[in-house]
C-alpha cells in the first residue's frame, strides 16, 4: 500500500522545522513535486487534538518529499530494476532515484509483486481545499478505497492543487486560473508516465504488471482534467487508464462535444468513463448561476450529446441516494459529495473499479442504453 501526494503548491520550510513542506498558500508553481505519505505511526486524532492550533501539516499526516532526480528520463530506473533481477550490474539503487522516477519505480515493484488486484487511483479534488484539508481528505480516501476489502484499490495518487480555501458552499469560488495551471502540470506528469512505460518495457526482461490505473475527478477537479485534455495531442494519447469517474463535475455539459476538444479525448485514454451526477446538486446550481453564465454543469444536468461514445460513456444518476455515511447539513443540502456521504454511491464505484459490466452492476435501474439510476 502506498499513497503519494502530487502537488504544485509552493515549497516552504516552517519555523523550527528541518524539512521542507507544502504551503497552504493559494499559489501554484509550474511543476508537481512528489511526496509519500507515512501511515506507519498514524493515530486517529482526538476531538481535542483537532481543535488545537497546531493541528496542521504533518501533525495531520506525515509525508516525505522526494528529492528531484539528478537526471531526466528513466534509464536509471531501468538500471536499478535490471540490477535487482541480476540481469545487469549497476552501482545505482532505489535511493538514487528521485521525483517521478522513485514513485514509478515503487509502484511498479509493488504492483508486480502480487497476482491479486493492486490498482492505482488518481484522485483530483474539487474546490475549497487548502493543504490541511487535502491531508484530511487523503485519510478519508485511504479508509474508503484502500482499507475497504470491497475495493480493488491499493495505491492512491492524490493530485493536490491550490484551490481557493472556502468553508461553506455559499462562498464558492471558481478556481479557473489555478485549475488551468494545474492541468498543465498534470499533462507533464502524463507524458512522464508514458515515457516511463516506453523506457522500461522496451526491455524484454521486464514485463507489465497487468494491474489497472483509474482516475477520479470531483467537482472543479474536472476543470484540472479538462485543462490537461485541452493540451493533450491525440497522436500522443495511449490507452493507459481503465476507469475514469467524473463525480459531480463542475464543467460545461458540452465538454464531450468536438467543439470543446477536451473530454472527447477521454475515450482514447480510458476503457470506460462514468459520469456520476445529482440533479439536486446545490453547489453546481450556485456555480451555474453565479460563475458560469448560466451554462448547465455536467455533474447536475448530464452531457449534451454523447451519442458517439455511448458504448464507453455511462451516466449514473445519484439524485435519490441516501447520505447514510455523512449526514451533516453540508452533505444533505449540498448533494455534492456522494462518493463520501453515501454507501450506495461507494458500492456502485467499487463495482465500476472491478470492471463489472455496466448492465450487471447491482442496485441500478437501467433507463436506456447507457443511463442508469442508483436505487434509493
Amino acid at each position: 500500500m502506498a499513497v503519494y501526494l502530487l502537488s504544485n503548491r509552493k515549497i516552504i520550510r516552517h519555523k523550527g522545522e528541518k524539512v521542507d513542506s507544502f504551503s497552504n498558500d493559494e499559489y501554484s508553481i509550474p511543476n508537481f513535486r512528489i511526496a509519500k505519505c507515512n501511515f506507519d505511526h498514524y493515530k486517529e486524532p482526538t476531538p481535542q487534538a483537532k481543535k488545537k492550533k497546531d493541528y496542521s501539516n504533518r501533525n495531520i499526516l506525515d509525508y516525505t518529499l522526494f528529492s528531484e532526480p539528478e537526471k531526466q528520463g528513466y534509464t536509471e530506473v531501468l538500471d536499478v530494476l535490471l540490477s535487482e533481477k541480476g540481469v545487469k550490474k549497476s552501482s545505482l539503487t532505489a535511493n538514487n532515484l528521485g521525483g517521478t522516477q522513485r514513485m514509478f519505480y515503487e509502484l511498479y515493484k509493488n504492483m508486480s509483486a502480487t497476482k491479486d488486484r493492486s490498482d492505482v487511483l488518481i484522485f483530483i479534488h474539487g474546490y475549497a481545499y487548502d493543504f490541511d484539508d487535502e491531508l484530511k481528505a487523503i485519510i478519508d480516501l485511504k479508509k474508503i478505497f484502500i482499507d475497504n476489502p470491497d475495493s480493488p484499490i491499493e495505491h492512491i495518487l492524490f493530485v493536490s492543487w491550490p484551490a481557493s480555501s472556502s468553508i461553506v458552499p455559499l462562498t464558492y469560488f471558481d478556481d479557473k486560473a489555478s485549475s488551468i495551471n494545474s492541468g498543465t502540470s498534470l499533462l507533464r506528469l502524463f507524458y512522464f508516465y508514458t515515457q516511463f512505460l516506453k523506457d522500461i518495457f522496451s526491455n524484454r526482461e521486464l514485463a507489465p504488471c497487468n494491474q489497472r490505473i483509474h482516475i477520479m475527478a470531483h467537482s472543479l477537479g474536472n476543470r484540472v482534467l479538462q485543462s490537461m485534455l485541452y493540451s493533450l495531442k491525440r497522436e500522443n494519447i495511449l490507452r493507459v487508464i481503465d476507469q475514469v469517474m467524473l463525480m459531480n463535475s463542475d464543467v460545461s455539459y458540452k465538454v464531450f462535444e468536438d467543439s470543446e476538444d477536451s473530454f472527447n479525448k477521454l475515450p482514447l485514454l480510458a476503457n470506460r468513463i462514468s459520469i456520476y451526477l445529482n440533479r439536486q446538486d446545490a453547489i453546481l446550481g450556485i456555480s451555474q448561476f453565479t460563475k458560469n453564465i448560466l451554462t448547465p454543469r455536467l455533474g447536475k444536468n448530464g452531457p449534451s450529446d454523447i451519442a458517439s461514445y455511448k458504448d464507453i460513456v455511462s451516466i449514473i444518476d445519484c439524485t435519490y441516494v441516501k447520505d447514510d455515511l455523512l449526514n451533516s447539513f453540508r452533505y444533505e443540502v449540498g448533494n455534492h459529495w456522494g462518493y463520501l456521504s453515501s454507501s450506495q454511491v461507494q458500492r456502485d464505484i467499487f463495482q465500476n473499479l472491478y470492471g463489472i459490466d455496466r448492465n450487471l452492476i447491482t442496485k441500478r435501474t437501467k433507463n436506456n442504453e447507457n443511463t442508469f439510476t442508483i436505487n434509493s
